[in-house]
């Protein structure tokens, strides 16, 4: 009876083992993880960390939303973070350049731009070559941030040019400007407008002047918990990660 009750309890568990959520490393995260990420990535990200902390209880998910090219700075002037995930590759390449993040970068999503409007689209907005209107207020990002790189870039090709009427610091931040109605259009990410959940309304920009962001991650070379930040890249890349990248309107990578 002895030997049968030592067989059953190893038994036991070896499949309560085998029930455990596989870690990186093979050991269990644990501890705060800070996750720098492009402001476009905010809801999506909000979610995904609820699921990452049901999946690992010990974990305590912080998020940094901001543009891109804030980010890296931060990152590159020894900011604390664990993970640094960027809306283009060129701002997640500055810091593995400076060997602040650590590479390969993995990307994990992809997106398209759209013209984010008022609610009811009352100026009629059709395409790229409307926003050449007189009197329309059109805001886009900054220059350096991606979403503003990527607009200068679907506007050059549709040979569009405007003047803005100011350029803000991230997507989330242009996209406010018109759902508080200070301004008639914005050229922000598809993901943003489905955010807003009908506080403004988009018009589609054609593939052929569209342009596709990749988003990579990467892990920030000093971080103190990098088994939670192997864990979150794997969970993100993850089957269950990407069906709620996807629901958020994010492409696969």
């Amino acid at each position: 009876m002895k030997r049968a009750f030592v067989a059953l309890t190893a038994v036991a568990l070896l499949l309560f083992a085998a029930a455990q959520p596989a870690t990186a490393g093979g050991q269990k995260p644990s501890g705060d993880l800070t996750v720098f990420a492009a402001a476009s990535l905010t809801e999506s990200f909000d979610a995904i960390g609820k699921q990452f902390e049901k999946k690992y209880p010990d974990v305590n998910v912080k998020f940094n939303y901001d543009a891109s090219s804030n980010l890296a700075t931060q990152i590159n002037q020894g900011a604390p973070a664990d993970v640094f995930a960027s809306a283009d590759q060129d701002n997640l390449q500055k810091t593995i350049d400076a060997g602040t993040v650590t590479p390969p970068p993995e990307v994990f999503a992809k997106n398209r731009l759209e013209i984010a409007v008022e609610k009811g689209n009352p100026k009629k907005i059709k395409n790229l070559a409307d926003l050449e209107k007189s009197g329309l207020v059109v805001v886009l990002c900054d220059d350096p941030v991606p979403c503003g790189k990527y607009a200068a870039q679907s506007l050059q090709k549709a040979g569009v040019n405007i003047t803005p009427a100011s350029k803000e610091e991230n997507a989330k931040a242009t996209l406010s400007k018109v759902s508080i109605g200070e301004a008639d259009a914005s050229i922000v990410y598809v993901t943003d407008v489905k955010a807003a959940k009908g506080s403004t309304g988009g018009v589609r920009i054609p593939d052929n002047v569209n342009v596709v962001a990749s988003y990579p991650m990467g892990v920030v070379t000093q971080s103190q918990n990098q088994t939670a930040a192997k864990a979150w890249e794997q969970y993100v890349l993850s089957k269950a990660g990407q069906k709620t990248l996807r629901k958020f309107g994010f492409l696969p990578p």
